[in-house]
């Protein structure tokens, strides 16, 4: 009795028939929809949000102590914001969704992160003043870019105004890693370092200025032939990065900060030199 209610068995292959149909039916059925492409910002978005990741990899570990690993890191999310811009002028990915994740993602990791490991490091024992001076850089660098976003216009320019924020979270790094190999940057007292206060105040301060900063070029033959200069000085700031590491961070970040504050005050003089003399001079008939 049980074999009259058993189902007929299916041919070899019959199952499989059925599948492929459906597919093929399915397939026919979305054949006039446009299949979606990928968006361009979708690679130098992957960057940024690395970017992001680095940074708040680098904040964990500020909590837990480990303030070399948080500072490669830092150093680490400055490679990764590098290569988003890289990557959006190469495949022409450039968008304002884009500018507004990068700088998200900056804030994180050149703001919050260098401001936190300031305070953590060494500030904290300087009660509420270290903590405002160590609240500088995330505060400074959400203004930075704050400006940075309401002026871009989609092209990248040669210079900046006002010291970057990943220059000032790697100035920060430079002095961590080479606490403890100089002497002029050991503590005086277990846990205090009196010179990160001048040093965050002037980084902090450089962000917000209008001297002009040199951008880091785009690789390429054309850039080489009209700047030889400038790309002779960052291929040598290179080689000193491989080299020498955490020293050739700190070499290279000061002779950077040095010579956009020594370019400021030079033109300043020659435009002070240049002026009309007659225009500083006090008007006579007023002061009678």
């Amino acid at each position: 009795m049980k074999g009259k209610f058993r189902r007929p068995a299916s041919k070899p292959g019959a199952k499989q028939k059925r599948i492929r149909g459906r597919i093929a039916a399915y397939r026919a059925s979305r054949g006039d929809v446009p299949r979606r492409r990928i968006p361009r910002n979708a690679v130098p978005s992957f960057f940024t949000l690395m970017n992001l990741f680095c940074g708040f990899l680098s904040i964990i570990q500020i909590l837990e102590n480990d303030f070399i690993s948080a500072a490669w890191l830092i150093i680490l999310a400055g490679f990764f914001d590098l290569l988003d811009g890289m990557m959006a002028r190469l495949t022409n990915g450039t968008s304002l969704f884009g500018v507004e994740l990068d700088s998200l993602s900056d804030i994180v990791s050149f703001g919050v992160a260098p401001s936190l490991m300031m305070y953590v490091f060494g500030l904290s024992a300087y009660g509420i003043p270290g903590l405002i001076v160590s609240s500088l850089p995330a505060i400074c660098g959400a203004v930075r870019l704050a400006k940075f976003n309401v002026s871009f216009d989609g092209d990248k320019s040669d210079h900046f105004d006002g010291l970057p924020i990943p220059a000032q979270a790697f100035a920060i790094v430079a002095i961590i890693l080479n606490s403890e190999n100089l002497a002029f940057l050991e503590p005086l007292e277990p846990g205090r370092l009196p010179l990160l206060i001048p040093v965050v105040v002037v980084l902090s301060g450089l962000m917000l200025s209008t001297i002009t900063f040199d951008s880091v070029p785009t690789p390429s033959a054309q850039y080489m032939r009209r700047h030889a200069v400038k790309a002779i000085l960052f291929t040598g700031a290179a080689i000193l990065l491989l080299v020498f590491r955490e020293l050739g961070l700190l070499i290279v970040l000061s002779a950077y900060i040095f010579i956009g504050i020594g370019r400021a005050v030079y033109l300043f003089a020659r435009a002070v030199a240049s002026a009309d003399p007659e225009n500083f001079s006090p008007d006579t008939d007023d002061l009678d």
